[in-house]
């Protein structure tokens, strides 16, 4: 039976992201449940009109979750009571340019007023197909040079490969500089791009000379 040496390589690559995904938040507080569902409905109509006339195609706007509850609170004397209804719901947005990011981001606000909630600002990349295969060529190289010196260590050389298993890795892009700024003010603040890291690793098994 063939000795063998199995190890596996940890690799990453970086590059500037051409992507901004922005989660937006709607949520309007009225006296009754169909004024909020109503007032929410046309805020976050308003936002995503803004984000077109911005440059936002339709296909990178998506909508997702929405909640109609009753805010209760305790009232002396009175127990229970409802103050106010909330009507929420969440938009996704993809902006394909980091030149375009800060007027997009600036016109939502502005057409959101009071209502909008900036939930959250990642940076990635439109294809990611480039960058990965940089990642994994580094993975790769990283494992051959452990195989070698482990060889070398046990007085033997590297043979054919006998197995690859390529390891799952975090899918979001891991941001290594720069910086992304936003505010609920309706001027255009910088979105910084910095660089965006990529990881990989793979598992290789070669037979031992």
């Amino acid at each position: 039976m063939k000795r063998t040496i199995t190890v596996t390589g940890n690799g990453s690559a970086k590059a500037a992201p051409d992507l901004v995904t922005l989660t937006l938040g709607v949520e309007t507080r009225r006296e009754t449940a169909g004024k909020a569902y109503d007032d929410a409905g046309k805020a976050a109509a308003a936002v995503a009109s803004a984000l077109r006339e911005a440059g936002v195609a339709g296909v990178d706007l998506r909508t997702s979750g929405l909640n109609l509850r009753a805010d209760i609170a305790w009232v002396e004397g009175h127990g229970q009571k409802v103050t106010a209804y909330v009507a929420s719901t969440t938009l996704h947005v993809g902006i394909r340019s980091q030149a375009d990011a800060p007027a997009a981001i600036a016109a939502a606000v502005a057409a959101g007023g009071d209502d909008i909630r900036i939930n959250g600002i990642e940076q990635g990349f439109v294809d990611t197909a480039p960058i990965t295969a940089r990642a994994q060529e580094a993975a790769w190289q990283d494992a051959l040079a452990r195989a070698e010196h482990y060889a070398t260590l046990a007085g033997a050389g590297l043979g054919a490969v006998r197995s690859i298993a390529q390891q799952p890795v975090p899918g979001t892009p891991i941001p290594v500089g720069g910086m992304v700024r936003a505010s609920f003010a309706t001027e255009a603040l910088p979105v910084e791009a910095g660089e965006s890291s990529v990881p990989a690793s793979v598992t290789v098994e070669w037979e031992l000379l």
